[in-house]
Formats: C-alpha cells, sequence, structure tokens
C-alpha cells in the first residue's frame, strides 16, 4: 500500500472487507450412446459426439456460481478425441461470447470461476487448466487449496517440470499427467494422496469426467443427473440451473470416474471425519443451495435465531445485510418478535473493478454500492445482522450510512464468531495482523465500527444451527475462528501468510 493516502487505502480495504471463495467448479457428461430419433428416416440412431454441446450447459452451470468467482472464467471441452479450451479474465458474462461457446463442440465439458488472492489476477491462473500428454489431455478445474504445494512444485521441477502459473492447480494437472501411463484410475489415486489440503476437483479427460473430494470434505462437490448424462458442481443450485436432479453429495475422500457406462465410485483413502467449512452456510453458498445436507438458507435463519436468544437487545426494526445478512436478520427477528424490513439496499451493477478516480469519490464509494432506506429506520432503534467483521471497514460505514439514515440505535449483530486467524484451505483472508478480531475484543470492535452495541453468535451456536438442520453433519472445518485446523497448516512468515495457492 506505500505511495497511497490513507483514503485510498481504506478504499481499498472496504473492496476486501469480506472473506472471498476462491472459486467455483462444474462438468458436465452427456453419454454419447444415447438414441436420438431420426424424423426422416422414422427410427433413432446413436448421437454422434459433435452433436453435443455439454459447454453450453457447464456456461449456465457457472452463471449460477458466478458469486463464487468474478476474476476469471474457462471452460475445456472434449469431442471424445481432443479437448479445446477456452477462457478469459472476468465474469462467465465478459469471458464468453456466442462464438466461444459455439466452437467448444463436445460432450465433455469442465468448467472453473476464479476469484484471485491480491496480485494473482492473471490469465496464467486461470482455470481450467489443460495439459497434453502422449496418452491423452487432462482438464482440472479446482476449488481448494493445497498447503504443501510450494514442496510438491519444487519436486516436480527437480524433475524436469516447468510451470507456466503460480497456481496449485498447474501442480496437481502435472502431478497426474506424471502417472498417467500407470493408468486413469492409479494416476488420480497416486495424486491425490499427495496433495495435501482442500480440494474439489472436477477433470475432464477425452473419454471421461471426474471428480474428486479432499478427504476431510473441506470444499463441496455435487451429483447430479440430466437429461443423458450427468453433472458435477460446487453447489447444488448449479444443478438446478441446467434443469438437473440432484442426486447426492460426493463424500469426503471419494473419486467418481462418469463415462458411458455410468458412474464408478471408489475411495482413495482411509475414511476421516467430514470437516466442512461452516463459512460455506454463514456467507458463501448461494441461499437456494444445500451443503452436505444442509438447506443454507434454513442454517442461517437458525443463526439469526440462535443470535436472538443469545444476544437479543431492545429494538424497533431488523434489517440484514445484503445479500448473506438477510436469512439470519429473518431468524433473528422471528426469535425475538420484532419486526423485520429490507433497511440497506446493495447496488448489484458496481463490480469490484469499478474506479473511483478522485479521493472524495473514493470516500464516498461505500454509498454508491449500499444504502439505507430511511423510511424504514428513522428514528428507530435498529438490529442490523451481517454474516462477519473482517477488518471493520465495512461494519463502520455501514453505521455511518445508517445513522445519516435517522437511525436513533444501532445495534450490530454477527452471525458467525470472530474471524481471528487465517484460512488456508480456499477462502482470501486477511493476514492475521489485519483481523480486527485478532488484536480487538468485542468492546473495542463495536467502539471502533461507532455502533451502540456489537456481539457475534458463539461458535456453540453457529454449529448446533447447522446440526438442527442435519444431525447426522457433526465435523466443521473451524479453523478461522480456533485457529486449530483439520491438518497441520504453514505458518505465519513475518506476519504475512505462507499461501500454496498464489
Amino acid at each position: 500500500m506505500n505511495g497511497i493516502c490513507n483514503e485510498e487505502k481504506e478504499f481499498l480495504e472496504e473492496e476486501e472487507d469480506k472473506l472471498r471463495d476462491e472459486c467455483g467448479v462444474a462438468g458436465i457428461y452427456l453419454n454419447p450412446k444415447t438414441e436420438k430419433k431420426d424424423e426422416a428416416e422414422k427410427k433413432y440412431t446413436a448421437y454422434s459426439a459433435s452433436d453435443f454441446n455439454a459447454a453450453t450447459k457447464v456456461y449456465f452451470a457457472l452463471w449460477s456460481l458466478q458469486h463464487r468467482g468474478q476474476d476469471s472464467a474457462g471452460i475445456a471441452v472434449s469431442n471424445g478425441e481432443t479437448i479445446s479450451i477456452h477462457k478469459a479474465m472476468g465474469t462467465v458474462a465478459e469471458a464468453f461470447t456466442k462464438e466461444n461457446l459455439t466452437e467448444l463442440k463436445g460432450h465433455i465439458a469442465c468448467g472453473h470461476v476464479r476469484y484471485a488472492t491480491a496480485g494473482s489476477t492473471s490469465l496464467e491462473n486461470a482455470q481450467p487448466m489443460l495439459q497434453n500428454t502422449k496418452l491423452g489431455g487432462i482438464a482440472v478445474a479446482h476449488n481448494g487449496q493445497l498447503v504443501n504445494y510450494e514442496q510438491l512444485r519444487e519436486m516436480l521441477e527437480d524433475g524436469g517440470s516447468t510451470f507456466a502459473s503460480s497456481s496449485d492447480t498447474e501442480v496437481i494437472v502435472k502431478l497426474i499427467a506424471k502417472s498417467y501411463k500407470k493408468g486413469l484410475e492409479r494416476a488420480l489415486t497416486d495424486t491425490i494422496q499427495m496433495i495435501k489440503g482442500s480440494f474439489a476437483l472436477v477433470v475432464a479427460t477425452e473419454k471421461c469426467l471426474i471428480g474428486a473430494r479432499d478427504p476431510n470434505g473441506i470444499r463441496p462437490l455435487f451429483l447430479g443427473k440430466v437429461d443423458n448424462g450427468w453433472i458435477l458442481a460446487s453447489e447444488s443450485c448449479a444443478i438446478d440451473a441446467v434443469n438437473g436432479t440432484f442426486v447426492r453429495d460426493i463424500h469426503p475422500g471419494e473419486i467418481v470416474i462418469i463415462n458411458e457406462d455410468g458412474v464408478l465410485s471408489f475411495e482413495f483413502g482411509e475414511r476421516t471425519s467430514k470437516k466442512t467449512c461452516v463459512f460455506e452456510y454463514v456467507y458463501f453458498a448461494r441461499p437456494d443451495s444445500v451443503i452436505d445436507g444442509i438447506p443454507v438458507t434454513l442454517a442461517r435463519e437458525k443463526m439469526g435465531a440462535c443470535l436472538a436468544r443469545e444476544s437479543g437487545v431492545p429494538a424497533d426494526v431488523v434489517i440484514g445485510v445484503p445479500d448473506s445478512g438477510l436469512g439470519a436478520a429473518q431468524g433473528y427477528a422471528k426469535e425475538a418478535g420484532i419486526p423485520y424490513a429490507s433497511g440497506i439496499v446493495k447496488n448489484k451493477y458496481i463490480g469490484r473493478t469499478f474506479i473511483a478516480p478522485t479521493q472524495r469519490e473514493r470516500e464516498n464509494m461505500v454509498f454508491v454500492k449500499l444504502n439505507a432506506v430511511r423510511s424504514v429506520v428513522n428514528g428507530k432503534r435498529v438490529v442490523v445482522i451481517d454474516d462477519s467483521i473482517v477488518r471493520g471497514t465495512t461494519s463502520r460505514r455501514l453505521v455511518q450510512i445508517l445513522r445519516r439514515a435517522g437511525a436513533k440505535e444501532v445495534h450490530f449483530r454477527i452471525s458467525s464468531p470472530p474471524v481471528k486467524f487465517p484460512c488456508y484451505f480456499g477462502i482470501n483472508t486477511p493476514t492475521r495482523g489485519e483481523l480486527i478480531s485478532s488484536s480487538h475484543n468485542e468492546e473495542e470492535i463495536c467502539k471502533e465500527i461507532g455502533a451502540d452495541s456489537l456481539a457475534f453468535i458463539s461458535a456453540k451456536g453457529m454449529l448446533e444451527a447447522c446440526r438442527e438442520c442435519n444431525p447426522d453433519q457433526f465435523g466443521f472445518c473451524e479453523g478461522c475462528f480456533t485457529g486449530e485446523y483439520p491438518i497441520s497448516v504453514p505458518g505465519e512468515i513475518n506476519g504475512r501468510r505462507t499461501e500454496g495457492a498464489e
């Protein structure tokens, strides 16, 4: 941040004052054995791979996963003989044209949307990543992060491999390619047993589509059925987007191989306890998704109800911060018996690339993105529900907006515990020193953001809210709250997070 003014630094922090999941993945397999009716000949004939456009279905699936990444998008597609690929910077709409999709012909496709950490936004790091070998092509789309990325990359480089990106996904591609001569199943197993961290993988070869989920199930992955084929996706909403039918979650430590004969499933290691990232329910996932049997909207409503029981306060109205705070706000209002209203409006047409050229415009940027509904909050005691506090800059600006709109009191309630530790499994978190809760207690944060009161949900309450939705789901990753991770992680060096992916 050297060389920029304090106001610009605050604006940039405002833009990054949310935890961000690094990506979403999707894959489609359409069975070329399916028969079509030839009206002229009055008979059924087999489809050829060129009759299919799996890329179009992946395109629509990626649209529904756009919230998981807006920096780049890509699709790789196989026609049974070769794999072609298109990827570009920006959103799905920015990355693809009608001509791009028309050219991506084939019956197997995998796709990716990506959010990158600062300094890593480049086409070289966009996915899927394609590796051509003597035995065929391999395209990999990866959601997650490897904690042993540097060691694996060094090993591959010592063996003669060269790298075109700084992404840990390229390590996965090259590991699979290195063992491909042993057969696909063995190459996958060998690779997945070597990589450590979180991963939900969708892999396309010339002949099949593969999905794999890490042994702890930190990142979600789902299997669905579509007409004459199958879909893999990061969230169940993507299955709905292509008019598919949800089948099941991919289990932790499971590999599925989909080809013309159906779905083959096997486990690549010893079964471990499931540790799904709890922030999928708090913030990342779309409210219409269901993850590991837990409806996201229902979980958020129950978190809000728990907040009301744990830290209720006399108030006239409850409002939520769009979008992920809305479910928790409704749950809080119902439990507390306080009216719920839409009191904050979000301008959905401003992306993160919006430029405010002058200092005054930068200072006022938050007022363009968010605004309070004066008729809802004026003269009232307001409870505002948000999903998290990271640096505190957004919360402080929200309090200013609400007071400017005439709120008599502003009580902040947060549907996750204080975020005190960085994530190493695919969430872009600041360093520990930049997380306001790592160095300030609740009272200090309340004073910092200018609220009349502040309270976070307890870790126990948050987890119980999720378990009420699915009693069979016991395990969650809570590392960003507790500092205790499902697997060993790298430390921080000179206050900076050592990262695998970028």
